[in-house]
């Protein structure tokens, strides 16, 4: 029987390094409210490059907290919060100051429905994750935020490869579009349980490599080529199983 109370159990130790997840939770709020300022002032690249960090951040803290045996509750919590921040109000917001003060009106309001599909993604996961859903853990059922959030910027990037500026209406149409996909029933791929053969191991290390590298060199060039790749994975995977529904 537990004889500790609330109060000696405040009291216990604590390892610094297990707060490493939930300080870089932390650091991804900080990149992402970052962004805003900067998209605030005209600095737009920049801004998408820390919403991109934000991302990297995210996919880092959940493994490193496995890794170190500290996840709680109150980082899950703070994981998720971070990620509206990040993924669904900071992309929106830098999305409104970069291409749609000319339709202030629609605008504005396609920053509110995609800000309320990445909230409604989230709380979904959030259950999902707690009840364990078996899809959750092959495929996502819908874009999950970080993915949604690069997406929703591919106007920015077509911009910087093309020279080609969306019409307002048009970004907005792709936001609202973006955020339908992150609350949708649609399949989209998911790293978590890819496997390939120990073989193919080191080939798979000089990809990783060498996406990193074209990212530094052509960020802009690369952005929109792994968006593309993705929502291509998309198609195939909703392809394949309506295939499968067919036969």
């Amino acid at each position: 029987m537990d004889d500790i109370t609330p109060e000696e159990r405040d009291d216990q130790q604590l390892l610094i390094l297990k707060l490493l997840p939930n300080l870089i939770s932390i650091l991804a709020l900080c990149s992402g409210l970052t962004a805003i300022r900067f998209a605030v002032t005209g600095y737009i690249s920049l801004a998408v490059f820390l919403i991109a960090l934000a991302a990297a951040l995210d996919g880092l803290d959940g493994r490193l907290a496995r890794m170190l045996k500290s996840e709680s509750a109150i980082g899950a919590e703070l994981d998720s919060l971070c990620d509206f921040v990040n993924f669904g109000v900071v992309p929106g917001l830098v999305l409104y100051l970069w291409g749609l003060r000319t339709e202030v009106n629609m605008g504005w309001i396609a920053v509110l429905v995609y800000a309320v599909c990445c909230m409604l993604r989230l709380a979904r996961f959030n259950v999902g994750s707690r009840k364990a859903e078996p899809a959750e853990r092959t495929v996502f059922i819908g874009v999950p935020s970080p993915a949604g959030a690069m997406l929703v910027l591919l106007p920015i990037y077509l911009s910087h490869v093309t020279a080609f500026h969306l019409p307002a209406l048009a970004v907005a149409a792709w936001m609202v579009g973006i955020g339908a996909l992150m609350i949708s029933r649609v399949r989209t791929p998911s790293l978590k349980r890819v496997t390939i053969a120990a073989s193919l191991a080191p080939f798979a290390l000089v990809g990783a490599v060498a996406v990193i590298a074209a990212l530094i060199t052509y960020p802009w060039v690369t952005l929109l080529a792994l968006s593309l790749v993705y929502l291509g994975a998309i198609l195939s995977l909703a392809i394949g199983l309506t295939g499968r529904k067919v036969t």
